[in-house]
């Protein structure tokens, strides 16, 4: 069997750096390497953002364009619109009936978003939000798919699609393809505030489509060594966001600039500007192309139906199969 990718992004938001670095670089390149999938999440989005289904709807074509101005070439890669493969509703159904309440409240991926998510469920979290592995896991199996680039902190809700698979395949007959996990070289990327991840939701990212004016007032805003308030005092590049950034952005110029940080040689300012330059400098091609797409929305749209067709008819074949092997077969020839 050919190996298979898949991997996708939720429209709650334009793409960011966390992204690009964490993984859409990644995406580019193996896509040269292995078939692959790429998922926008209509569906799951939609578990914490189902009273504003205006804003999943708005941003499935920007993260299309985001993905599509970093260098995912259609041709290579199916992307595709979850909500429009019916066959991934049905497998959540079948594997909900593998998966007991109890686990999913374990999960501790499941865990820690629900903590993060107190103001929109309370003490009452719905069902599509807790068992969105489940969804996930359909996602997963229902392309074949046995190769999933994710952060560490994904690592629980693949784990959980192979005991799916485990189960599944133990009831009713090798059926499924159980994942491996793949985590790229940059596991997760800080926010500008320090917090271990950047994200959409909480206010502290770079977005690939920012124009220079915003990344300015970000970076120059951004954490750094609270201790230092003078020019010539000695600074702490370890605690200090903006050397964070020097290492994705600024390669052969890191050494130096850690080191005058450290001889108190380097202001903060100056080490911003400096930053900001080579941000707008790496961001500048991939914000070229996106303006190409943004001129062209029919190309997006065209794009985007094209990987959902191809999709569909992936996904028929799985469906197939499955209900070959739940016996739920009873018209199929």
């Amino acid at each position: 069997m050919n190996d298979i990718i898949l991997t996708g992004d939720r429209p709650t938001g334009k793409l960011h750096i966390g992204h690009y670095f964490g993984s859409l670089k990644n995406r580019v390149k193996l896509q040269n390497e292995y078939e692959t999938y790429i998922e926008v999440a209509d569906i799951q989005a939609l578990t914490d953002n189902f009273s504003n289904p205006e804003k999943v709807k708005n941003n499935v074509e920007q993260i299309v364009m985001d993905q599509l101005a970093v260098g995912i070439d259609p041709e290579k890669s199916t992307i595709f619109l979850q909500s429009m493969i019916p066959e991934i509703a049905e497998l959540t159904v079948f594997y909900s009936n593998l998966v007991t309440i109890a686990r999913l409240q374990r999960n501790p991926t499941v865990k820690t978003e629900i903590s993060q998510k107190k103001e929109l469920f309370g003490e009452s979290v719905t069902y599509g939000f807790l068992g969105y592995p489940i969804s996930q896991a359909a996602d997963i199996t229902a392309f074949n798919a046995n190769i999933i680039p994710v952060g560490e902190d994904q690592l629980p809700l693949i784990e959980q699609c192979r005991e799916i698979v485990r189960k599944f395949n133990s009831i009713y007959g090798e059926t499924l393809r159980e994942p491996q996990a793949y985590i790229g070289e940059n596991k997760r990327i800080k926010g500008l505030d320090g917090n271990e991840k950047m994200g959409k939701s909480l206010g502290n990212a770079i977005y690939l489509s920012d124009p220079e004016e915003e990344i300015t007032k970000k970076v120059m805003n951004a954490l750094t060594d609270p201790a230092r308030i003078k020019k010539d005092d000695y600074g702490n590049p370890d605690i200090c966001m903006v050397s964070y950034y020097h290492k994705l952005f600024s390669n052969s110029e890191v050494e130096e600039i850690c080191a005058e940080c450290r001889a108190g040689k380097r202001g903060c300012v100056v080490c911003k500007k400096q930053l900001i330059k080579n941000i707008v400098k790496e961001l500048l091609p991939i914000q070229e192309k996106r303006r190409y797409y943004e001129e062209n929305p029919k190309l997006v749209k065209e794009i985007l139906m094209e990987g959902t067709k191809k999709a569909q008819k992936e996904a028929a074949n799985t469906i197939k199969k499955v209900k070959e092997s739940m016996k739920l077969d009873y018209f199929l020839v």
